[in-house]
């Protein structure tokens, strides 16, 4: 699998459920039954802000993420897309 890079756009899978929790989030995935704790609220808007964002950069952007923890998020969002939790979007060309 190649790493996520600042400038690819992802969002959430559709078969994944966000269930918000006191410490973060429960991610469920439908299709292949793996459930997976986000431990960070921060890592949870990261998440939710993706489908919206243009990239990875701009969803960490407009969840506060500080610079010097982007290499961080950036391995939780491999981990994530290794489960399918998040895929990378096709964008139409225009």
């Amino acid at each position: 699998m190649s790493s996520i890079q600042l400038d690819q756009s992802w969002a959430l899978s559709p078969s994944v459920s966000l269930r918000p929790e006191p410490f973060g989030a429960l991610a469920y995935h439908f299709g292949n039954r793996k459930l997976i704790f986000l431990k960070r609220p921060e890592l949870v808007a990261v998440v939710r802000a993706l489908g919206d964002a243009d990239d990875v950069r701009a969803a960490l952007v407009a969840a506060g993420v500080p610079e010097a923890s982007w290499p961080s998020y950036l391995s939780a969002l491999e981990g994530l897309a290794a489960s399918d939790m998040i895929r990378a979007r096709q964008e139409a060309a225009a």
